[in-house]
């Protein structure tokens, strides 16, 4: 099916169900009850998931197939992002052509970086592509956004002002981003019980997009194309050896990486019409990292489960203060309750990237698969559960000699 074998199909099917039916898996307590902060079901996280899940995936197909590390896949985020909102600022609201020009400016601008970077391997690599992504943050921050030549506005951020020109807007479509009429925000409300599901265009707008890009991803870890970059991971010295030049094919993964970063960007601002610069600070290229490791480098759903197991505990766990630790230790004496508070408190708020961080070191010395890893072992473990007891069964049931 789709040119796919049964294996990568199944994993496709898997991820378009879990896509079309987040609103339902993301929101398992019911609306008012104590356990609701921990629902994740609303548009704007929803998107968040698939939409870093695109940037991660595009990530791991430069590092997890040749094992090029890059510090600045954030400059390709940001250049998307702002390359969207100027085409919502001088042409129209409509997010196809926006996406589609993030997409294209976000290839040239890797090509360009990767052409430089790419001389170097290594720590050396990295270094160059921090270097890109840092300069391509000042540049956006400050030197980009003098009043003679404002194409960023700086620390404010680039936005759509009701005196912009927007040359293809006409009169009836939304004033805010849309597909052909249909606004990003338009949301169906399903009320079942005490459940509340959201059901979000531009979430199922970014779905689609990610089950397209991630099709494309499985095409190209099993093409001769990805066999090419995994030898280059596995000994790019040997294969210099054999005559073959791998530089052409790091390069296409580099820029193909950097596409779906400023797809990821492009998305990022037809959802919100803002691009700032701090989507290119090296944090966020650090975020995604993380995310890749997290979920499992090489592996092709690996990045996107990273993706969201980092952005829930970003925003659910961020939200809980000492008044919900309060409630959650309410059962306990005064002393002990405050004890529990004191101790919990570091690690939720401000401070989840704490918690993040003992994770992510959890991960990497129990699990250095990512949470791929985790789950082929709780899947062996299943079966070999089942395994025996079969065998158990089969020989109480063998006649004695």
């Amino acid at each position: 099916m789709l040119g796919l074998d049964k294996k990568d199909t199944t994993l496709l099917a898997v991820v378009a169900v879990l896509t079309l039916l987040a609103p339902f898996i993301l929101n398992p307590f019911p609306a008012g009850s104590a356990m609701a902060q921990f629902n994740a079901g609303y548009p704007d996280l929803m998107q968040r998931f698939v939409i870093f899940g695109i940037f991660a995936l595009g990530f791991n197909i430069l590092f997890g197939l040749t094992g090029y590390l890059s510090f600045g896949h954030a400059a390709f985020l940001g250049v998307g992002s702002y390359s969207a909102v100027w085409i919502f600022k001088l042409l129209t609201y409509n997010v196809i052509p926006a996406i589609a020009l993030a997409v294209v400016i976000a290839g040239l601008f890797s090509l360009f970086i990767g052409y430089i970077s790419l001389r170097r391997s290594g720590i050396y690599f990295s270094i160059l592509t921090l270097a890109f992504a840092q300069m391509s943050f000042a540049l956006a921050y400050s030197v980009l956004s003098n009043p003679k030549f404002n194409l960023t506005n700086g620390e404010t951020g680039l936005q759509v002002y009701a005196d912009d020109p927007q040359w293809l807007h006409r009169d009836g479509l939304p004033e805010l981003p849309h597909l052909f009429g249909l606004s990003m925000r338009s949301t169906y409300t399903l009320d079942l019980g005490a459940w509340s599901f959201d059901f979000n265009a531009g979430y199922y707008l970014c779905a689609a997009i990610l089950m397209v890009v991630f099709y494309l991803a499985i095409r190209i870890f099993r093409s001769p194309f990805g066999m090419m970059l995994r030898a280059v991971k596995s000994n790019q010295q040997r294969m210099n050896y054999t005559g073959l030049n791998a530089r052409p094919y790091t390069l296409a993964a580099f820029v193909i990486s950097g596409m779906y970063a400023g797809l990821a960007g492009g998305l990022m601002a037809a959802m919100d019409p803002l691009a700032g610069a701090e989507r290119m600070q090296w944090t966020a290229s650090g975020e995604v990292v993380l995310m890749t490791i997290l979920g499992g480098t090489g592996t092709l759903i690996g990045p996107v489960l990273g993706a969201g197991f980092i952005k829930y505990f970003e925003n659910i766990f961020s939200k809980i203060n000492d008044n919900v630790l309060h409630q959650w230790f309410a059962f306990l004496p005064d002393g002990m309750e405050d004890f529990m508070v004191f101790i919990v408190h570091p690690f939720i708020g401000k401070g989840w990237h704490l918690t993040l961080g003992i994770l992510f070191m959890l991960v990497v010395i129990f699990l250095p698969g990512g949470l791929v890893e985790g789950g082929q072992r709780i899947s062996a473990w299943l079966r070999g559960g089942r395994a025996r007891r079969e065998r158990r069964a089969a020989n109480k049931t063998e006649p004695a000699e």
